[in-house]
């Protein structure tokens, strides 16, 4: 049996107000989020926006020799579909749980009624898609203008601040595959973080020693990303 997790663990959805979470409580549909279950591919319809409590989700794009990259990450601060209510109905990049554990999703037509109400929701969703796109510039700059060692320290910060601990359960060959690079790469540049004593990296499980010792090791694109998410996305909603 599935284990009942608070939807309200989901920020997005802690930020509705009153009688907007009243009409979306009974909608809502609890989903497991194993690791690599695939929320949507790449051109295809969207059925359902998925808002994870406890679970990172990775935005792929995907090229034509199989090649991905990742875009954006979305985990307890948001919600992954965002091509449905933006008026798309379907997106070219992919959406993959990177860190399982649990969410609950919508149907795309209540979401979409819920949009066009032009209330409330409107207003926090179109919010929370200008901080994605924040995320998505800042990702496309990170990766063409800072160092590898630097690209890591951000995806790692990202990815905790998605998460309630300190724990990652990831492969350098799914970091890899996240970060576009080659694995002989991000395993050179976990050894320097280990070396200095950041992170320990054990088996598939990156635990973080030193936050601190990474937000100052990395670049100022984990800052930016940041800042806009805590500028755009209150605790709750103005009534």
């Amino acid at each position: 049996m599935t284990e009942p997790v608070d939807p309200r663990e989901n920020r997005l959805l802690a930020s509705l107000p009153d009688a907007e979470w009243l009409r979306w409580q009974p909608q809502l549909e609890l989903c497991e989020m194993p690791l690599g279950k695939v929320l949507y591919e790449s051109g295809a319809p969207l059925h359902y926006v998925h808002f994870p409590t406890n679970a990172i989700v990775s935005l792929l794009y995907v090229l034509e020799n199989g090649s991905s990259a990742e875009i954006a990450v979305v985990g307890h601060e948001g919600v992954v579909g965002v091509a449905i209510f933006m008026g798309g109905g379907s997106t070219p990049s992919r959406a993959v749980v990177q860190s399982a554990g649990m969410g609950y999703r919508l149907r795309a037509d209540a979401i979409k009624l819920e949009f066009e109400r032009s209330g409330p929701v409107m207003h926090l969703m179109l919010r929370y898609t200008q901080a994605l796109i924040t995320q998505m510039s800042q990702t496309a700059v990170c990766n063409r203008h800072h160092t590898l060692d630097q690209q890591l320290c951000r995806w790692l910060l990202l990815s905790l601040d998605r998460l309630p601990g300190n724990e990652l359960v990831m492969t350098q060959e799914l970091i890899s595959n996240m970060l576009g690079v080659r694995r002989e790469g991000v395993t050179e540049a976990a050894h320097k973080l280990q070396e200095i004593g950041l992170i320990r990296y054990a088996r598939g499980h990156i635990s973080v020693l030193d936050r601190p010792g990474l937000e100052r090791r990395t670049c100022e694109c984990y800052a930016v990303v940041k800042r806009e998410y805590d500028r755009l996305l209150p605790d709750r909603v103005a009534v």
